[in-house]
Protein backbone atom coordinates (compact mmCIF):
# COMPACT_ATOMS: atom_id res chain seq x y z
CA UNK A 1 0.00 0.00 0.00
CA UNK A 2 1.24 3.52 -0.75
CA UNK A 3 1.18 5.42 2.22
CA UNK A 4 1.24 9.17 2.37
CA UNK A 5 3.20 10.16 6.26
CA UNK A 6 2.39 13.75 7.61
CA UNK A 7 3.92 15.04 10.81
CA UNK A 8 5.07 18.73 11.70
CA UNK A 9 8.29 19.86 9.52
CA UNK A 10 8.35 23.95 10.44
CA UNK A 11 6.76 24.23 13.48
CA UNK A 12 8.89 21.88 15.54
CA UNK A 13 11.01 18.76 15.38
CA UNK A 14 10.86 17.79 18.90
CA UNK A 15 8.54 14.08 18.00
CA UNK A 16 11.33 13.03 14.98
CA UNK A 17 12.12 10.08 16.56
CA UNK A 18 8.59 8.94 16.68
CA UNK A 19 7.94 10.22 13.25
CA UNK A 20 11.23 7.72 12.16
CA UNK A 21 9.28 4.97 13.93
CA UNK A 22 6.11 5.08 12.61
CA UNK A 23 7.77 5.40 8.86
CA UNK A 24 10.46 2.51 9.67
CA UNK A 25 7.64 0.04 10.73
CA UNK A 26 5.34 1.21 7.68
CA UNK A 27 8.09 0.00 5.54
CA UNK A 28 9.26 -3.17 7.89
CA UNK A 29 5.12 -4.47 7.38
CA UNK A 30 5.54 -3.54 3.47
CA UNK A 31 4.23 -0.52 3.04
CA UNK A 32 5.33 2.11 0.25
CA UNK A 33 6.00 5.42 2.00
CA UNK A 34 5.87 7.77 -0.46
CA UNK A 35 6.93 11.20 1.95
CA UNK A 36 9.75 9.35 4.10
CA UNK A 37 11.26 11.96 4.34
CA UNK A 38 9.17 13.88 6.50
CA UNK A 39 10.70 11.56 9.12
CA UNK A 40 14.13 11.91 8.61
CA UNK A 41 16.66 14.18 10.89
CA UNK A 42 18.08 16.39 8.51
CA UNK A 43 14.89 17.40 6.28
CA UNK A 44 15.25 20.89 7.18
CA UNK A 45 18.52 20.85 5.35
CA UNK A 46 17.23 18.44 2.79
CA UNK A 47 14.77 20.72 1.70
CA UNK A 48 16.80 24.32 2.01
CA UNK A 49 17.04 24.47 -1.71
CA UNK A 50 13.75 23.46 -2.60
CA UNK A 51 11.17 26.05 -3.07
CA UNK A 52 7.77 26.27 -1.06
CA UNK A 53 6.05 25.58 -4.60
CA UNK A 54 8.19 22.74 -5.70
CA UNK A 55 7.24 21.15 -1.59
CA UNK A 56 3.49 21.90 -2.52
CA UNK A 57 3.99 19.94 -6.19
CA UNK A 58 5.41 17.16 -4.77
CA UNK A 59 3.33 17.33 -1.48
CA UNK A 60 -0.01 17.27 -3.18
CA UNK A 61 1.19 14.85 -5.91
CA UNK A 62 1.80 12.23 -3.46
CA UNK A 63 -1.05 13.35 -1.67
CA UNK A 64 -2.57 11.91 -5.41
CA UNK A 65 -0.84 8.91 -5.41
CA UNK A 66 -1.58 7.63 -2.06
CA UNK A 67 -3.76 4.99 -1.04
CA UNK A 68 -4.23 6.18 2.81
CA UNK A 69 -2.57 8.82 5.16
CA UNK A 70 -0.95 8.36 8.73
CA UNK A 71 -0.26 11.89 10.05
CA UNK A 72 1.40 12.41 13.10
CA UNK A 73 -0.65 15.59 14.86
CA UNK A 74 0.95 16.01 18.13
CA UNK A 75 2.89 18.89 17.26
CA UNK A 76 0.30 21.70 15.91
CA UNK A 77 1.40 22.29 11.67
CA UNK A 78 -1.04 24.07 9.32
CA UNK A 79 0.76 22.28 6.90
CA UNK A 80 -0.46 19.16 7.83
CA UNK A 81 -3.84 20.77 8.27
CA UNK A 82 -3.88 21.04 5.13
CA UNK A 83 -2.79 17.27 4.20
CA UNK A 84 -5.09 16.02 5.72
CA UNK A 85 -8.65 18.43 4.83
CA UNK A 86 -6.58 17.58 1.08
CA UNK A 87 -6.80 13.71 1.43
CA UNK A 88 -10.31 13.70 2.81
CA UNK A 89 -12.27 16.50 0.83
CA UNK A 90 -10.28 16.47 -2.58
CA UNK A 91 -9.11 12.78 -2.89
CA UNK A 92 -10.96 11.30 -0.35
CA UNK A 93 -8.43 9.06 1.36
CA UNK A 94 -8.83 7.88 4.60
CA UNK A 95 -6.86 9.53 7.19
CA UNK A 96 -5.58 8.35 10.35
CA UNK A 97 -4.43 11.22 12.73
CA UNK A 98 -2.40 9.72 15.79
CA UNK A 99 -2.01 11.89 18.49
CA UNK A 100 0.06 11.97 21.95
CA UNK A 101 -2.43 11.77 24.90
CA UNK A 102 -2.86 14.36 27.22
CA UNK A 103 -2.39 16.91 23.59
CA UNK A 104 -5.65 19.25 23.00
CA UNK A 105 -6.23 18.58 19.69
CA UNK A 106 -8.06 21.51 17.28
CA UNK A 107 -11.54 21.50 17.30
CA UNK A 108 -11.35 21.30 13.73
CA UNK A 109 -10.12 17.30 13.94
CA UNK A 110 -12.02 16.46 16.91
CA UNK A 111 -15.52 17.68 15.73
CA UNK A 112 -14.65 16.62 12.51
CA UNK A 113 -17.33 13.29 11.77
CA UNK A 114 -15.74 13.43 7.79
CA UNK A 115 -16.25 9.68 6.93
CA UNK A 116 -12.48 8.32 6.26
CA UNK A 117 -11.51 9.98 9.13
CA UNK A 118 -9.48 7.92 12.20
CA UNK A 119 -8.20 10.18 15.48
CA UNK A 120 -6.32 8.11 17.97
CA UNK A 121 -4.61 9.36 21.34
CA UNK A 122 -2.03 6.99 21.67
CA UNK A 123 0.62 6.69 24.97
CA UNK A 124 3.42 5.24 23.43
CA UNK A 125 5.24 4.47 20.27
CA UNK A 126 4.51 1.00 20.41
CA UNK A 127 0.43 1.79 21.41
CA UNK A 128 0.98 3.95 17.96
CA UNK A 129 1.98 1.25 16.08
CA UNK A 130 -0.84 -1.19 17.05
CA UNK A 131 -3.23 1.68 15.89
CA UNK A 132 -1.10 2.12 12.59
CA UNK A 133 -1.61 -1.51 12.42
CA UNK A 134 -5.45 -1.99 13.16
CA UNK A 135 -6.30 1.19 10.52
CA UNK A 136 -4.50 -0.57 7.26
CA UNK A 137 -6.01 -3.69 8.53
CA UNK A 138 -9.45 -2.29 8.59
CA UNK A 139 -8.85 0.05 5.57
CA UNK A 140 -8.13 -3.52 3.78
CA UNK A 141 -10.61 -5.37 4.05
Amino acid sequence: MNIYFAASIRAGRELQPSYEAIVQHLKDTGHTVLSEQVASKTIIVEERDVTDQQIYTQDTGMLDRCDVVVAEVTVPSLGVGYEIAYALHKTHKPVLCLCQGGTHLSAMLTGNTTLGLRIVFYTSVSAALLEVDRFLSDVIS
